[in-house]
């Protein structure tokens, strides 16, 4: 099978990649900005992004309204409370990622914006001003690193306003959504 966006596939109609960081250290932002750019080259786009707890779905300003006025076809967002395509979950368990990648429709890249556990392939936003330490010396799902600071690693490093580098990395790191939901089998 041969996507839009000139990925050839066997089996995944859809690839998978995370943003995660610090709260305020601009994943949302960062996703918002490449979004546009994916698009451009011929990609269809959703998000998942994880919430805390209590939150509403697209109100103006808030990331879910960011998200989809970026150009996301689709955007779900859990919470411990409830995820939306408003579902609430009534003091039900949170869905784990995979129950809600099997919700999202088809799209060439599904971008999941926290999760900070999951296994997943991830793009870690780290800005020094953030004042915490960075996540990738402790996770290593963590494949890449967007900053504003100079960094030691062998990871790939690119500037988090460079929005091309950023999205080749998104693209060159993605897997396929089978990948994702076999790793969330062989961990459980």
């Amino acid at each position: 099978m041969r996507l839009s966006n000139g990925w050839a596939e066997t089996g995944a109609t859809m690839r998978v990649i995370g943003i995660a960081g610090w709260s305020g250290a601009g994943k949302t932002t960062l996703i918002s900005r490449v979004i546009p750019h994916l698009r451009q080259q011929g990609l269809s786009v959703s998000v998942i992004k994880h919430a805390h707890h209590e939150f509403d779905v697209d109100v103006p300003g808030k990331d879910s309204w960011v998200h989809r006025q970026s150009g996301a076809e689709e955007v779900l967002v859990s919470s411990g409370r409830r995820w939306a395509l408003m579902h609430e979950l009534r003091g039900a368990a949170e869905p784990e990622l995979p129950e809600l990648l099997k919700k999202m429709s088809p799209v060439d890249l599904v971008v999941i914006e926290g999760f900070k556990s999951e296994p997943h392939p991830k793009i870690e936003v780290y800005r020094q001003a953030g004042g915490k330490p960075p996540l990738f010396p402790n996770d290593p799902a963590i494949v890449g690193i967007a900053t504003d600071v100079a960094i030691k690693t062998t990871l790939p490093v690119v500037h988090v306003d460079d929005i091309p580098a950023v999205a080749a990395m998104m693209r060159k790191y993605a897997v396929g959504i089978d990948d994702v939901l076999a790793e969330s089998v062989s961990q459980a």
